[in-house]
């Protein structure tokens, strides 16, 4: 019987997973240049290295994420050096100041191909814990503010002048809840598109120095 997966063995696989990828020769993507087909490549490919292993319960997938197992709740993102970001369907303001509500694993590759041949050389790979997914900028002047003993009407119009998608009840409810709860220092770049567009380059510089961002280094 497999044994259940848990975050530490996913981080655990996906280090090993990731030596397995680079050295080998993925001749079905000779010549793709369209990096959502690369992403999701690489995405089945971890999914099924971990489902040989391990039971993973398939939870909701409503959720829209990769692996919605109640134990993991971990979405896979997989993005080229050369523009490393993606983008993710947009639920609420709410995710830019407390995190996407699950946590991230992200694959960062290089394609390099020759006429019979494809190399993904995975240059670094990131686990991010949920409550580090929020935007940087603003968490960082969340928490100031909070230390600087801010109320509810300086941090909504803060939300207003950073255009954070809302309207003057939606900010009066997140400043109350701000408050209260102050948020944790997230490390994502969160854009205000239809779509969050989620640039990682912050995560991959941080080098360990952050509890809930975990860099893995294999080479």
């Amino acid at each position: 019987m497999k044994p259940q997966i848990t975050i530490k063995d996913l981080t655990h696989e996906a280090k090993k997973f990731c030596e397995k990828m680079t050295s080998k020769n993925h001749k079905e993507l000779i010549g793709v240049t369209d990096g959502k087909a690369v992403g999701t490549y690489v995405e089945h490919c971890f999914q099924n290295y971990l489902s040989e292993k391990y039971f993973i319960q398939s939870g909701n997938s409503a959720k829209g994420i990769d692996i919605p197992d109640p134990y993991i709740n971990t979405d896979i993102k997989v993005t080229s050096i050369t523009q490393p970001q993606s983008s993710c369907p947009f639920k609420s303001a709410r995710q830019k100041i407390y995190g996407l509500g699950y946590n991230l694993i992200v694959f960062v590759y290089e394609k390099i191909d020759t006429f019979d041949c494809c190399r993904l050389n995975f240059v670094n790979c990131t686990f991010i814990e949920a409550d580090r997914t929020a935007d940087y900028t603003i968490t960082k002047r969340l928490i100031e503010m909070c230390k600087d003993g801010a109320n509810e009407e300086d941090i909504s119009a803060f939300l207003s002048d950073k255009n954070v998608p809302g309207d003057e009840i939606i900010y009066q409810n997140l400043a109350m809840e701000i408050i209260k709860n102050v948020p944790k220092q997230g490390y994502l770049t969160i854009s205000n598109a239809l779509q969050w567009r989620l640039q990682y380059k912050r995560v991959i510089s941080l080098e360990n120095t952050v509890k809930g961002v975990v860099n893995f280094d294999w080479k």
